[in-house]
């Protein structure tokens, strides 16, 4: 299975922006749909974004509002997160995982797929305060 690191995160104002990367090794991440999810203290765990791995099909979640950007450089085997206009509540622990599905679109669905299925990287904190 593929092994993924997952970084960028940091502390933030609100209104800023950060890129988070997940970065592969021990695979081929353009053979693997990614998704980014995170989780706040307290909370439930929730799928943010995915894309295919052919690239022309991606996910997100209602909450964001069109403030984040998912996206891949297959020939450096990682992916990212653009995260716009970061909001307080954008606070929480976002972990990158990766799985093969079989279908070229990806939607909720296939966040939940790759939350029971997929190949976890370790957390990167993002926390946006003033």
């Amino acid at each position: 299975q593929v092994q993924l690191v997952g970084s960028g995160g940091g502390l933030v104002q609100p209104g800023s922006s950060l890129r988070l990367s997940c970065a592969a090794s021990g695979g081929i991440l353009g053979d693997y749909t990614v998704g980014w999810f995170r989780q706040a203290p307290g909370k439930e765990r929730e799928g943010v974004s995915c894309i295919s791995s052919s690239e022309d099909s991606t996910y997100y979640a209602d909450s964001l509002q069109g403030r984040f950007t998912i996206s891949r450089d297959n020939a450096k085997n990682t992916a990212y997160l653009q995260m716009n206009s970061l909001k307080p509540e954008d606070t929480a622990v976002y972990y990158c995982a990766a799985g093969v599905t079989l279908s070229g679109t990806v939607t909720e669905a296939t966040m939940k797929l790759l939350a029971d299925f997929g190949s976890w990287g370790q957390g990167t904190q993002v926390t946006v305060s003033s």
